[in-house]
C-alpha cells in the first residue's frame, strides 16, 4: 500500500478564513479508545469552503467484532448494519483522498482528540504515514470563545442548539459532521469580532488557556 506524505508543511496560516478548505468530521465508534480493542464503526465528514459545503464522506466501517449493547442503544447502529460494511483497510485510503493534501486542507472535530486517536491508530495499523494536517477543536474553542453564562457546558448538543444548527446531533456520524459546521461558522462569526480573520489568528487562538471546563 503506498504511505501518504507525512510532511511537517501545512496550509498556509497567512490564509484568510473563508479562504481555508475545512473538513469537519465525526465518527462512531465501538468504544471509547483504540487501546481497548475498540474500532471505528461510521465516518462522516463534511468539506467547507467559505461557507459553503462542497462535499460530504459517509460510511459504515465493520470493525470485526460485534458491539456492545450500550453502543447500538447510543446510535442505533447495530451488528447487522455493519456486517457488510468495508473494512477500515478499505475505507482509510478513501478517506484520506477525500481528506485532500495537508498542505491545504484544515481539519475540524469536535473533542478532536478522540476522534483523531481512532484514525490514527488505524493508520498506524495499516502502514499509512498520518499526514501533518492542521487540527482545530470547536469544543475547545468554544470554551473560550463563549461567556459562561451564555452556554451551560460545551457538549455539541448544547451548542448546536446555542448556534441555531439546522442538524441536530444524534450519534451518527454525518449528523454530527453537519451540526458541528454550523457550529463551527457560528464560533468563527463570533470571533470575527475579535479580529480573528485568518488560519493564523485562529491557530494562536486555539492555543491559549481555556476560560471553562467541558462538563
Amino acid at each position: 500500500m503506498s504511505q501518504l506524505s507525512g510532511a511537517s508543511a501545512q496550509a498556509p496560516l497567512s490564509w484568510p478564513l473563508h479562504e481555508v478548505l475545512f473538513v469537519v468530521l465525526d465518527l462512531e465508534t465501538s468504544g471509547s479508545a483504540p487501546s481497548t480493542g475498540a474500532a471505528i464503526t461510521e465516518i462522516g465528514a463534511v468539506k467547507i469552503c467559505g461557507g459553503k459545503v462542497i462535499a460530504e464522506f459517509q460510511t459504515f466501517v465493520n470493525p470485526e467484532h460485534s458491539l456492545p449493547a450500550f453502543i447500538t442503544d447510543l446510535t442505533g447502529i447495530t451488528d447487522q448494519m455493519l456486517s457488510r460494511a468495508p473494512s477500515i483497510s478499505s475505507v482509510l485510503p478513501e478517506f484520506f483522498d477525500f481528506l485532500g493534501s495537508h498542505k491545504e486542507t484544515v481539519l475540524v472535530a469536535h473533542n478532536a482528540p478522540f476522534d483523531l486517536s481512532f484514525l490514527k491508530s488505524a493508520a498506524i495499523k495499516l502502514g499509512i504515514d498520518w499526514p501533518g494536517y492542521s487540527v482545530i477543536d470547536t469544543a475547545r474553542i468554544a470554551r473560550y470563545a463563549l461567556d459562561p453564562d451564555e452556554v451551560r457546558n460545551c457538549k455539541l448538543s448544547t451548542l448546536a442548539e446555542f448556534f441555531g444548527a439546522a442538524t441536530t446531533p444524534n450519534h451518527r456520524a454525518l449528523d454530527d459532521a453537519r451540526a458541528t459546521v454550523d457550529v463551527l461558522h457560528g464560533i468563527l462569526e463570533r470571533l470575527g469580532t475579535f479580529g480573528i480573520t485568518e488560519l493564523r489568528h485562529l491557530q494562536e487562538f486555539k492555543q491559549r488557556r481555556t476560560r471553562r471546563t467541558l462538563d
